[in-house]
């Protein structure tokens, strides 16, 4: 039941009938009526007892809200900013076809991730993809979808939210720039496309950080969508988007460099998991079966909450790849920045990237590896050597050695021995643990 002063100011803003006494028709005459219950008048007052907490309350007719829930839908939608981008919805998202079945299935999680943020958004939804996966689409739908719930939203680009508060600073502006910053700041619904495409001043990156964190503190429902690696963000933004658990990560394109380089191919993810790890129970010393234990509840407990290095070594065939490919599987499913690599296809790609008609530059292919959410590298030292790539590969591990990034190695490696400056690193125990498979060659019993 609305109050008689929310009711009256509904029907001012709503196109009804004239209830004028002065245009009421002669009881004497006969008017036809649309409506039985209200007589066209758009509200009635429930027929009850003068002691119900209900009498003489006016109810708005349901052939009345009907018009009144258009009008505040395109109410919410001019507020929205959504402008030509009402067209999109869920039913329209068709991104260009893919054969590769990777990205089938990561648009496919995508749309089904924004289509259930519509239903109660909640936290943080951020949608990477590269430029065309289809992240405004379903940025706009999200919006669109809860402007029909009834939600409050903003939709705004990023750079066209940077233009718009610069402009408030300007005297014959229609609003001053507190009122623009405090309404994408406090809005119930804040969707932030084109994250990251540019910060041209401090000042612009200022004023994002401040937005972000205001509505960080205050737990307040956010989409962002970006084409960037969330490695290559603002460390200070980046720390926002990747918190647990306000922040969800969607993504709708692997996050590889071209060659195959930095995806996990979704047949090995299918076969290589840390259920499908399983110990024989015959042919194995119980050594062995003890060392694969362990190997796998290691294993499961860096898939679940990733700290610092992870080291599997071992001989050929003991199940390190496929431990690896396993943890990085399941941090790709909880939306992490996954890289992998095998290591010596790392290094010829690196060189390549040297050539004049490289169509990606050495230095942007080398940070995004240096600063992946998890890198995991697979036969470290089975590279062919060289003091360039010694240099390289010490560059690369010093950094997210120091910073303690997630990091992944496989290598035969069994750090007997005097240590070089990577293998020391490897074996810090003050960053990461060594984890060395005692077994049998698994690919050499399977063809027994």
């Amino acid at each position: 039941m609305d109050e008689i002063g929310d009711i009256l100011k509904k029907l001012d803003k709503a196109p009804t009938k004239d209830t004028n006494s002065d245009n009421r028709p002669d009881e004497s005459e006969s008017v036809e009526v649309d409506c039985d219950r209200c007589s066209d008048l758009g509200w009635y007052t429930d027929d009850v007892a003068i002691d119900h907490p209900d009498f003489g309350r006016f109810v708005i007719c349901d052939c009345q809200q009907n018009n009144l829930d258009e009008h505040d839908n395109s109410q919410l939608i001019r507020y929205s900013n959504l402008g030509y981008l009402v067209r999109f919805n869920f039913e329209s998202f068709l991104p260009e076809y893919s054969s590769v079945p990777d990205i089938q299935s990561l648009i496919k999680n995508a749309k089904e991730a924004a289509i259930e943020y519509t239903t109660s958004p909640r936290g943080w939804l951020v949608l990477v993809g590269p430029h065309g996966s289809g992240k405004t689409h379903l940025s706009a739908a999200i919006a669109n979808q809860c402007i029909q719930n009834g939600h409050i939203a903003i939709y705004i680009d990023v750079p066209d939210l940077m233009d718009h508060l610069r402009n408030s600073f300007s005297p014959d502006t229609a609003y001053s720039y507190s009122e623009m910053f405090d309404r994408v700041r406090n809005t119930p619904l804040l969707i932030l496309d084109d994250l990251g495409s540019a910060y041209p001043t401090p000042w612009a990156l200022e004023k994002l950080q401040q937005i972000l964190n205001h509505r960080f503190n205050a737990e307040l429902p956010t989409v962002i969508a970006t084409s960037q690696e969330l490695s290559s963000l603002d460390s200070y933004i980046r720390s926002r988007l990747k918190a647990k658990p306000l922040s969800k990560i969607v993504r709708l394109k692997p996050s590889d460099i071209g060659f195959g380089l930095g995806i996990i191919p979704k047949d090995l993810q299918d076969r290589m998991s840390i259920d499908s790890f399983t110990i024989p129970g015959e042919g194995l010393t119980s050594k062995e079966k003890a060392s694969l234990k362990l190997a796998r509840e290691v294993s499961k407990t860096y898939a679940s909450y990733p700290d610092g290095w992870l080291t599997l070594s071992g001989s050929t065939g003991v199940g390190k790849t496929h431990l690896a490919v396993a943890i990085g599987s399941q941090r790709i499913r909880e939306g992490d920045d996954v890289f992998f690599a095998f290591v010596p296809d790392l290094l010829d790609y690196l060189r390549s990237s040297y050539t004049p008609n490289s169509a990606i530059r050495y230095d942007e292919v080398f940070e995004r590896i240096r600063n992946a959410g998890v890198l995991i590298l697979d036969d470290l030292g089975q590279e062919r050597g060289g003091p360039w790539a010694e240099e390289k590969l010490y560059q690369l591990l010093v950094h997210r050695h120091n910073l303690k990034l997630p990091t992944i190695i496989t290598t035969l490696d069994d750090f007997t021995g005097e240590l070089g400056p990577i293998r020391s690193r490897a074996a810090d125990k003050a960053v990461g643990y060594v984890l060395n498979i005692i077994s049998k060659d698994f690919r050499r019993r399977d063809n027994q």
